[in-house]
């Protein structure tokens, strides 16, 4: 697997082209943040979710009538990316549409991707372009960044929590083989913005924000330690572990599965952006380390 590593004064990250998905994300002083991908557990780090976030009934998708096969979450992050642009604390990542791609997926994108280190914290910016000449283009997009819990070897999993910069009070989902149940669940967190983390809360699976108020959250333990994620534009959210694991992903998205007994068009699910021909839209995800 080909590495390019970034630096700034107090961080360190690597990313691979394949996927352009992030490897590694420490403090300078050699403190890990970002899950190893540890196959006891999960392989992910930190993937890309794109043309879908989540999974559609069936593993298929139907485009102006004709069925085509792609598997949850999208195949960006099993993709080989092009390197574009490289500096010391900056690099970016080109994936465009190819036959292997128009199997699964018929639309003319390309997406690009680039991981900028600051002073403390890392940029992480994607643009999706239309590139078809004449018809819009259904797509969401995701990032998926697993952070260790606990965070450093001297903490403990119950010290851990999460604060939404707003109150949360909306009914969130949960998943139902990998689809968006119908039931719907009181949200955990509340007016007080603060969920504490524990094994249980994932024993169901994820929780699924679809209706979401914070564009911020602070991840961090009793210590004080912390990781702030910002993700302005992005109006959706999951929150993953596995009951024991040592790692949560902390998910923006803009989309989410496709609801139990779905069976339209994908330019008709729930969550879906249609992106006019020849029209690009961008994301972004910040992680700033507060030590």
């Amino acid at each position: 697997m080909r590495l390019i590593r970034l630096r700034s004064q107090r961080l360190e990250a690597a990313v691979s082209a394949h996927g352009a998905e992030l490897q590694s994300l420490a403090t300078a002083d050699g403190q890990a943040l970002l899950w190893h991908g540890d196959p006891a557990w999960w392989t992910g780090r930190a993937p890309l979710l794109f043309p879908i976030v989540g999974r559609v009934p069936g593993d298929e998708i139907l485009v102006e009538g004709r069925r085509y096969p792609l598997k949850q979450h999208g195949f960006a992050r099993t993709s080989d990316f092009a390197p574009v642009k490289q500096s010391e604390a900056a690099c970016t990542f080109e994936l465009t549409s190819s036959p292997a791609t128009l199997a699964a997926y018929p639309f003319a994108f390309r997406l690009e991707v680039r991981y900028e280190l600051f002073d403390t914290s890392l940029l992480v910016s994607a643009v999706v372009t239309n590139q078809a000449p004449r018809r819009a283009m259904p797509f969401s997009f995701g990032f998926h960044p697993a952070l260790l819990w606990p965070l450093h070897s001297s903490a403990h999993k119950e010290d851990h929590d999460l604060s939404f910069s707003h109150a949360e009070t909306a009914p969130i989902a949960r998943p139902s083989d990998g689809l968006l149940a119908l039931t719907r669940h009181p949200n955990p967190v509340g007016e007080g913005r603060h969920l504490r983390l524990r094994d249980d809360l994932f024993a169901d699976g994820a929780l699924i924000f679809d209706t979401l108020s914070s564009d911020r959250i602070t991840y961090g333990c009793a210590d004080g330690f912390s990781v702030a994620i910002s993700f302005e534009g992005m109006p959706h959210l999951g929150i993953w572990s596995k009951p024991g694991a040592p790692f949560v992903c902390i998910e923006p998205w803009h989309g989410f599965a496709a609801p139990e007994g779905f069976a339209d068009e994908l330019a008709k699910k729930p969550g879906i952006i249609c992106l006019p021909p020849g029209q690009s839209r961008g994301f972004q995800m910040r992680l700033s380390i507060d030590t």
